[in-house]
């Protein structure tokens, strides 16, 4: 009746066998709960030593004799405490060794709004800082404006900075988008601007292409690698160049 819960709290289908059958009978010997538990002589025998060391069976001496009870089935819970706390001594190592083991590298694309969408929920997912090269205020373009809001309120509520590198002309020509983004930002010199884009956060790198200030391109494409070292590479380039523009 019980099997499969003690099954789930770590006994073995022996010792489960064994130890609700001692519930059942009480202080018993080996042979009663053998009968009892269907579990042979020997094995019941092995299966009360480990249930007697996880202190679920203690034993009696009676006339020579040896005998088996069960202990409170509260100690179940003691069980528990003890491996939680096994786990919590051991989660920061663990946890470092999870860290340290960089998952595999990913390279697609996003096409489309849907996947412009999909690009902006990854910088939700990740949570942290957004480094902008080129930024060409696209987020202007008319088909964004409904999801726009949304994806602020949210970045905001989840502490998201940006940083951005913006192409020249994006000071005279888009400056609406600098009250949107907000500061910091910068601009890159004249003769620096092309039709190309970068954004990297988390382990992303993102490159837009065929994209023009204020819009996207028709169909617009995005090229996403996803790897930690290349992106704290790219991030390195970026703090270069943040150093060498101006406001």
């Amino acid at each position: 009746m019980y099997e499969e819960l003690f099954l789930e709290m770590g006994l073995s289908l022996n010792e489960s066998k064994v130890y609700e059958a001692l519930l059942d009978i009480g202080e018993s010997s080996v042979q009663a709960i053998s009968i009892r538990s269907k579990v042979h002589r020997r094995n019941a025998y092995d299966s009360l030593s480990k249930l007697n060391e996880k202190g679920l069976v203690s034993e009696v001496f009676v006339k020579g004799e040896k005998n088996f009870k069960p202990t409170n089935p509260i100690h179940l819970l003691d069980m528990i405490k003890e491996k939680e706390e096994r786990i919590s001594q051991k989660l920061p190592e663990l946890q470092q060794k999870f860290l340290a083991v960089e998952e595999p590298a990913e390279a697609y694309t996003y096409k489309g709004i849907q996947g412009f969408k999909n690009y902006l929920r990854d910088i939700l997912k990740t949570k942290e800082t957004v480094y902008f090269i080129g930024a060409k205020a696209f987020w202007l373009d008319e088909r964004l404006k409904h999801y726009l809001p949304h994806f602020q309120r949210e970045r905001k509520k989840l502490g998201i900075k940006f940083m951005h590198i913006f192409d020249h002309e994006i000071k005279s020509g888009k400056s609406e988008i600098l009250k949107m983004v907000g500061k910091p930002y910068r601009f890159f010199p004249k003769g620096y601007s092309s039709t190309t884009a970068i954004d990297i956060f988390g382990p992303y790198v993102v490159t837009f292409v065929g994209v023009e200030p204020g819009k996207l391109h028709k169909e617009p494409l995005m090229f996403v690698m996803k790897s930690q070292q290349l992106a704290d590479g790219y991030r390195k380039f970026f703090l270069f160049m943040w150093d060498k523009c101006k406001e």
